[in-house]
């Protein structure tokens, strides 16, 4: 597939060079004459049939790659908030492939037909009050209504309207190249860090003589219990990242020097997400693709990523996430060590 299109793109360029080549000669021959006959039907013609040929390709091959690309997106979103994102984003992309679908027929339709032909001349339309009306009207009313929706969910994944159960919280701690978490503990406070007390073992920089650090926990792994809300409290060391959970719907910039937040419900546990008919597709295309290399078998899982180039080793800065049971969830914790017992 690769190959195929390294082929046609490079035809592609040099019929495009081609033109570029040609529009120059054509440009040199009528320097300084008032009429010529350089440029003539056949030429008209020929560039009439390649705009339609690209326009078939272009429409068609949004089409192709539309479909051929579908089985690579993400599956349905793993938190409460992430339904709100993908509504927004789908309707968006309806509205901008509806009028991608309307207006490039339309654009390169008309440079077909309307070609340069001998004893026809073009209507000289100076000015339509209803043309500008519709054409200024209609995206002004499309847009606006895609902006306040938009306004609207940016609004309440933000500001989540969650008053009955307070969020569990959780720092997610930034450095090249990896993240750690840091659990606020039984009393959801987080002692105070800082870099400049990063020293030995401490590498969070965590004030050891804040009382509400004793039970913090500090982990590798990020443990989510489902259907409980979390808040996530970034902080970077070095330079900016990007915590990105794209099975959430959660991005959000870690800045040294100032700490940022982000709350969500994680809707779905790891287990369930696995038996996602999508999922199993996709895992299975891709351990079809590992076994030809003699690789070990891969098994699907939340990550954390950094969405920001952030270094050298920037794309392999990740961290697992385990969305389980309440259950689970409390075994897990109650195998790892607090920040005092770490001491």
């Amino acid at each position: 597939m690769e190959t195929f299109l390294i082929i046609v793109i490079a035809v592609l360029g040099l019929v495009a060079f081609a033109q570029i080549v040609r529009v120059f000669e054509l440009s040199s021959d009528l320097k300084g004459k008032e009429d010529s006959n350089d440029v003539n039907e056949k030429d008209n013609n020929i560039q009439g049939i390649l705009m339609g040929i690209f326009g078939i390709l272009l429409v068609g091959g949004f089409t192709w790659m539309w479909i051929g690309y579908d089985k690579v997106l993400l599956p349905v979103s793993a938190s409460e908030h992430g339904v709100e994102i993908d509504n927004l984003m789908w309707i968006s992309m309806a509205v901008i492939i509806a009028v991608f679908f309307i207006t490039q027929p339309i654009l390169f339709g008309f440079t077909m037909k309307f070609r340069g032909i001998k004893n026809r001349k073009a209507v000289y339309m100076e000015h339509n009050n209803k043309l500008e009306f519709i054409w200024t009207i209609v995206p002004a009313v499309v847009l606006a209504a895609l902006i306040i929706y938009g306004l609207t969910t940016w609004s309440n994944v933000m500001n989540p309207a969650n008053e009955t159960e307070e969020p569990m919280v959780i720092e997610v701690y930034a450095q090249q190249f990896k993240w750690t978490a840091r659990y606020a503990g039984d009393d959801n406070a987080l002692g105070y860090a800082n870099v400049r007390m990063i020293e030995g073992v401490n590498s969070l920089g965590v004030d050891v003589n804040d009382v509400n650090s004793l039970d913090d926990v500090i982990t590798s792994e990020l443990h989510l219990p489902v259907g409980k809300p979390v808040l996530l409290k970034f902080r970077s060391q070095d330079v900016i990242h990007s915590a990105y959970l794209p099975h959430f719907r959660v991005q959000m910039n870690c800045v040294p020097g100032t700490n940022t937040q982000f709350q969500f419900t994680p809707s779905v546990t790891t287990a369930d997400i696995r038996k996602e008919q999508k999922v199993i597709d996709k895992v299975a295309r891709i351990n079809e693709i590992r076994a030809e290399k003699g690789e070990d078998t891969y098994e699907y899982d939340y990550f954390l990523l950094c969405n920001k180039i952030c270094g050298s080793a920037h794309y392999n800065m990740q961290m697992k996430i385990v969305v389980e049971t309440q259950e689970e969830y409390e075994q897990w914790m109650s195998e790892q060590k607090t920040f005092a017992d770490a001491l």
